[in-house]
């Protein structure tokens, strides 16, 4: 079973996400979001689908909201109630995707 993150783990792994990667807690619940802008649809749709195949192989899938260039997504695991080191995976993991996608505006 997936786990909470410690509070050790918060300051280690989480707290550079938030100071420097740009993601957010969510005051309603124990969550991380972050929004993202591409180009155009095409970039964000391909950012999507990067995602989503590595979400599938870590069977730890995002929410995530789309509207043509713009993706929003959120993070928590539903088997703790919150964030767990999957969390953090795959924050890691979107914010690389997004980098190649980004970079062709």
């Amino acid at each position: 079973m997936v786990s909470k993150l410690s509070d050790n783990q918060r300051s280690l792994k989480l707290a550079p996400l938030l100071q420097d990667g740009g993601w957010k807690l969510q005051s309603e619940r124990d969550a991380i979001h972050k929004s993202f802008s591409f180009a155009n649809f095409n970039c964000a749709f391909a950012f999507m689908t990067a995602v989503a195949l590595q979400a599938e192989k870590m069977d730890h899938h995002p929410e995530w909201f789309n509207v043509y260039n713009r993706v929003d997504i959120t993070l928590s695991t539903h088997d703790c109630q919150g964030l767990s080191s999957r969390d953090i995976d795959l924050a890691t993991h979107i914010d690389e995707a997004a980098g190649k996608y980004i970079s062709q505006n």
